[in-house]
């Protein structure tokens, strides 16, 4: 018989299927064993009746968390389940009985969750997190593709640094040069927007920093949009398009794993067109008023860049996320463009999102004149 995944079994109530899998868990009431069992797609709930097959019940009561098993059974409706079914199991193939898995309903500390990471993800919580993070990517990459971007994938391994010098993970490049992870693949990408008119790069990037924060990480998947003749009002565009679409799309899809992780989606749902877009001059402005009020510890002076809690004040302020332009140039890479009115100000932005995670999106307008470049490098 045919293999049918869990999430399919709405659609066969009344009918025998055969499952493959791993006991989830499994708890025993008399003489019924419920076998909670998961395929990757979802968990749904099998029961065994001991009148009806004792040897079949034995069984079912012999195997341990996350065996690996072949359930055949008679799909029930259920509206207790929130998959609406629950399954009558009338044979059960164990191919591997399970005993003492390390992972066991209790707390466990970090460390040693960590380095059980591979029996980590198959609990519910680390299940939705991934589940997410692939809808994450998935929309993203559906957005550029939608938009006329071409994907152009960068190397990792990178001659020179883009961002700071003192973030470089050093590699021995076959003993003669040396060779850096990249921190980015934008200097790659700008050379195919030129080609292209709009590219983006999706991949890894690594920063040498000793860091534990949720701000900083030392490997992290970053996506990199360039565009031929934009505006930093343009990307400020493109920012708030693409993030309105990720939010949509999990809001959408991923339900139960938001309700898993118990996470309140109404500041999700508050994410709506358009995003405030503040002057530099004015969140500074917004942070020194916050100092007088006695709701920042320090106070901002003009031409510093954010510190975490600055950001944090000036999201706090709008309930969605928020764009700030007009950077002070010395603060901004040589490759911005500045402002014509007041070149002390770059025509760069970051967008900041709620609930103190910070920019999220850094970008803006790239520099055109050669000679500029050229002395500004």
């Amino acid at each position: 018989m045919k293999q049918t995944y869990v999430n399919q079994l709405k659609d066969h109530i009344g009918e025998s299927v055969v499952m493959k899998g791993w006991l989830y868990n499994k708890r025993s009431s008399g003489k019924l064993v419920f076998l909670q069992f998961r395929d990757g797609t979802g968990i749904v709930q099998g029961v065994v009746f001991k009148p009806n097959d004792e040897a079949l019940y034995d069984l079912a009561d012999s195997i341990g968390q996350e065996s690996s098993i072949i359930v055949t059974g008679t799909v029930k409706e259920d509206t207790r389940s929130s998959l609406g079914v629950e399954v009558d199991v009338t044979a059960l193939e164990v191919l591997q009985n399970v005993h003492d898995y390390p992972i066991t309903p209790k707390e466990h500390g970090t460390e040693f969750l960590m380095d059980n990471r591979h029996l980590w993800i198959r609990s519910k919580k680390q299940h939705a997190v991934l589940k997410i993070r692939h809808t994450v990517i998935k929309a993203v990459r559906d957005f550029f593709d939608g938009n006329g971007f071409t994907l152009a994938d960068t190397p990792i391994f990178t001659p020179a640094a883009c961002e700071g010098t003192t973030t470089l993970f050093e590699v021995d490049y076959f003993g003669d040069d040396k060779a850096y992870l990249t921190q980015s693949g934008q200097l790659y990408n700008e050379a195919t927007a030129a080609a292209f008119g709009k590219s983006y790069a999706f991949g890894p990037t690594f920063r040498a920093e000793k860091s534990k924060t949720r701000r900083h990480l030392t490997e992290f998947w970053m996506v990199e949009p360039e565009v031929a003749y934009a505006s930093y009002e343009d990307m400020m565009d493109l920012g708030e398009a693409m993030i309105l679409s990720v939010v949509e799309r999990v809001l959408t899809d991923r339900q139960e794993e938001l309700k898993t992780l118990e996470r309140d989606t109404t500041v999700l749902e508050a994410i709506n067109s358009p995003f405030p877009r503040l002057h530099y001059d004015d969140a500074v402005k917004m942070l020194q008023e916050g100092f007088a009020k006695g709701e920042l510890e320090n106070n901002f002076e003009w031409g510093g860049d954010f510190g975490a809690p600055d950001e944090t004040y000036l999201s706090t302020q709008h309930g969605k996320p928020v764009f700030v332009h007009h950077f002070p140039a010395a603060i901004k890479g040589f490759y911005f463009e500045v402002d014509p009115d007041r070149p002390e100000c770059a025509l760069g932005i970051d967008l900041l999102a709620p609930e103190g995670y910070g920019e999220i999106i850094g970008g803006g307008e790239r520099a055109a004149n050669l000679d500029y470049l050229i002395k500004s490098s």
